[in-house]
């Protein structure tokens, strides 16, 4: 039976084909429906803005403008000529203005510009650009569009779907390359000799949405670009970065710790903007209870589902953000079934758009949105990133998407131009979800996160050193393009007999290709494949320690939608075999994780408490998996594993309390242990606000009385080998990251504890014990000896 929604009561389409309804009469129609009543938490409508345009930059050749200019651009906005005259100039430039602002074309005119004024008179190349893209879809959407431009500039797409004669020709003619990170990395780096007259040419390095770029993986490419830097300066060439994001903060240290170089910010936004009504909405409780008897909020994907209806029954052009590529699947069919009912039509005007599917579907779906043959479209974050669907008129999105960074890239795709628009948050059943939703102010007009990542990580630097020194022998003069810690590093390289020292320099001693020990989207440790048992076919990897977790012997596995039952895993050679099945069960491993202080790198004094950043050692083992009966959840069985332990070197913030504070905060007749976890795991939900990560990327542990401490403490740590920066930001925004961590437990309306507050979906104990009072009580206690002021967020 259909959720009651607008798509059973609209019965009057607007007169304009496309033409969105007045915005504020939708949002009263939509909030309207019986039964909805309360599920709006906020409404914050962001005012319109006017262009401010600016003259043509005199060096821009005739045929440039006149490209432009035939495709509507008349004349520019003021901050993409301050942009482009700055690149011109030999600046290394970031544009960090708002999403749909025109920064392609303020590095597209400087790099057009050169590549025609540098051709030679029999065409030969003179100058080329390389172009950066963290996925290949928005590459190939920035070729779409210069080759639109009808220019002669030759263009061409270098990355894993190129064929042998396309990637010739592009090493041979190319001018306009565009690629990403791991191809430079993979192909052009280490073959730099093959491809030594494009990289000798090259004037501009355009780095595209460098917010992407965090973690682990930002901290990978920041080493991918200055051994890029380094191979350019070979041949000759000292090429102009020019980046740009939308949605970071601090762009002029996010550029020039990417980079290497000191970087100018431009942020002053000229572009025109419409009104925006952005919505924060909520799912009621159900019926249902989860684990432990807590309360369950109504899925958000169910909900945006009913809203995608109810906005295509309007005619109003919607894009719905979904988590997973299932879940994109599931809202475009609950969505096209509800609209059945109303009209036998409409279903057809809704699709999903994910991953996986090939790039000659994916293009069709953008051009059938661009020509509103579709109406809604229910896509995973592959259409977050830059690719030019315009004319929306509505944004829904499923669940916050880990940033404010994210979250405002996926907005912005509503309302481009001077349009009016909609954009509606459905909050998860998650600690960050309804402390979002309930605190507005941390999510509208406050900053985008830090894009978090640290390229000095060991781990990640001696890889990038031994690739380098074997692209060319690394000399002294070239270590401080690695950072203040590079002579360390290779030290150690040289100790571990991966380097060897010469009186020119540190050699790769190997003859193997060193660009493999650094895979550049790994969390660390070699990728287990998934292989299909009759087969033998890869299905795709897993990171190592996922493979615990996720692809034990017996696991149920969900990989793109399609369920998968685990038969068995080889850990010695990095495989897991796995059949298809649809077991009536899903699968969730137990683990005991210990944790140990190896160095304290800074502390803090909370008034008798203490906070504390340094390294740690985190042992995991996974002992055994509860199969659980779905739907319902009930525990059909707990079955044993035998696995190794698993040994994690990383960094941490963590805090004790003494026995008296203890005591003096009444905690000592409460449960202690339980309130320790459920504080543990509601800062591990929260701190994804204030450190560009996921919760996924960090763990915890707490404890009433950890061994090296002898106190109470409560640990959270990143997920990766040597440290992400995570919890390093953790403990310089701990007042605030805290604070925000006690009000998320203390106003979510449960009485005991959900997962909208203290239950954790990665929790190893079951979620067992927990205690949502106590919790309040333990932080109001630290949180007393916390300085007024914090280090931001």
């Amino acid at each position: 039976m259909a959720v009651p929604g607008l798509c059973q009561t609209a019965s009057v389409s607007p007169s304009r084909p496309g033409a969105v309804p007045a915005v504020d009469a939708l949002v009263r129609r939509l909030v309207g429906v019986p039964g909805r009543e309360d599920r709006l938490r906020h409404l914050e409508v962001l005012p319109a803005r006017e262009a401010v345009h600016e003259d043509w930059p005199a060096w821009v050749p005739d045929d440039v403008r006149g490209a432009y200019a035939a495709h509507g651009v008349a004349r520019p906005w003021r901050h993409q000529v301050v942009a482009a005259d700055a690149a011109h100039a030999g600046d290394h430039v970031i544009v960090a203005t708002g999403t749909a602002s025109g920064k392609s074309l303020a590095y597209q005119l400087p790099a057009l510009s050169a590549i025609r004024a540098a051709r030679g008179p029999r065409g030969e190349r003179g100058a080329s650009v390389l172009y950066l893209a963290p996925t290949k879809a928005l590459a190939h959407d920035q070729l779409a569009g210069l080759e639109s431009l009808g220019l002669d500039v030759r263009l061409s797409a270098h990355d894993g779907d190129s064929s042998r004669e396309e990637r010739d020709w592009t090493r041979d003619f190319g001018e306009y390359v565009l690629t990403n990170p791991d191809m430079l990395h993979r192909s052009l780096l280490p073959s730099h000799h093959r491809w030594a007259r494009l990289l000798g040419s090259v004037q501009y390095v355009v780095v595209d949405e460098c917010h992407h770029y965090r973690g682990v993986f930002g901290a990978h490419v920041s080493h991918v670009l200055r051994r890029l830097r380094r191979v350019c300066a070979i041949y000759g060439a000292h090429p102009t970065f020019v980046l740009a994001s939308a949605t970071v903060a601090e762009p002029e240290v996010t550029a020039a710790r990417l980079t290497g170089l000191d970087v100018v910010a431009l942020t002053r936004d000229d572009s025109p903007r419409g009104e925006v009504s952005l919505l924060l909405w909520e799912p009621p409780f159900t019926s249902h209870a989860g684990e432990n008897g807590a309360p369950v909020r109504r899925a958000a994907s169910s909900e945006v589902a009913d809203l995608l209806a109810d906005l295509v029954a309007e005619d109003v052009r919607t894009l719905a953000f979904v988590r997973s590529r299932r879940g994109a699947e599931q809202v475009a069919l609950t969505a096209a079934d509800l609209l059945a009912e109303v009209d036998p039509s409409l279903p057809g005007r809704i699709a999903a758009y994910r991953g996986g599917y090939l790039p000659e579907e994916r293009r069709a779906l953008e051009a059938a949105l661009r020509r509103g043959d579709l109406i809604g479209l229910a896509a995973t974050n592959a259409l977050e990133l830059g690719i030019d669907i315009s004319g929306l008129d509505a944004v829904l999105v499923a669940g916050f998407p880990g940033t404010r960074a994210a979250f405002w890239q996926q907005v912005g795709r509503a309302g481009r131009g001077a349009q009016d628009a909609l954009g509606i948050l459905v909050a998860k059943d998650d600690p960050l979800d309804t402390y979002l939703v309930t605190h507005p102010e941390m999510l509208i007009g406050a900053p985008v996160e830090a894009s978090v990542f640290d390229p000095s990580n060991p781990h990640v630097m001696g890889p990038h050193l031994c690739a380098a020194a074997q692209e060319q022998p690394l000399t002294e003069a070239d270590l401080p393009l690695f950072g203040p810690t590079a002579r360390e590093v290779v030290d150690e390289l040289v100790s571990l007999g991966l380097l060897r020292r010469r009186p020119r320099g540190w050699f790769w001693t190997d003859r193997s290709r060193a660009a493999d020990l650094a895979d550049i989207r790994s969390a660390g440790g070699s990728p287990v494949q998934l292989i299909e048992a009759d087969t033998g076919r890869v299905v795709g990897t897993v990171d190592a320690g996922g493979a615990h977790n996720q692809a034990h012997p017996g696991a149920v596995y969900v990989h793109q939608g399609e369920t998968w039952l685990v038969e068995d895993l080889d850990l010695e050679h990095h495989v897991a075999v796995m059949r298809r099945d649809d077991p009536a069960y899903s699968t969730t491993a137990r683990e005991v994780t210990d944790i140990s202080i190896v160095a304290t790198r800074e502390r803090r004094s909370w008034a008798g408490c203490e906070l504390a950043l340094g390294e740690v050692d985190v042992s995991h083992q996974v002992v055994s998996f509860l199969r659980r009966r779905q739907p319902g959840g009930e525990v059909l069985s707990e079955e044993p594993l035998d696995l190794p332990e698993r040994t994690l070197r990383t960094t941490a913030v963590w805090w004790t309390m003494p026995d008296d504070v203890v005591a003096e905060a009444g905690l000592a007749a409460l449960d202690v242990p339980g309130a320790a976890h459920a504080a543990e795991h509601c800062s591990i939900g929260l701190l994804p606000l204030f450190a560009t990560c996921d919760r996924w990327d960090i763990g915890g542990v707490s404890t009433a009385r950890h061994a090296d401490t002898g106190l109470l403490t409560v640990f959270v740590y990143d997920g990766h080998p040597g440290g992400a920066g995570f919890s390093e930001r953790g403990f310089h925004t701990a007042a605030t990251w805290l604070s925000a961590t006690r009000e998320a437990i203390a106003s979510c309306e449960c009485t005991s504890g959900c997962p909208s507050c203290i239950q954790s979906p990665k929790c190893g104990n079951q979620n067992n014990p927990l205690d949502k009072a106590g919790a309040i009580s333990l932080l109001d206690a630290l949180l007393a000896g916390a300085p007024r002021e914090d280090g931001g967020g």
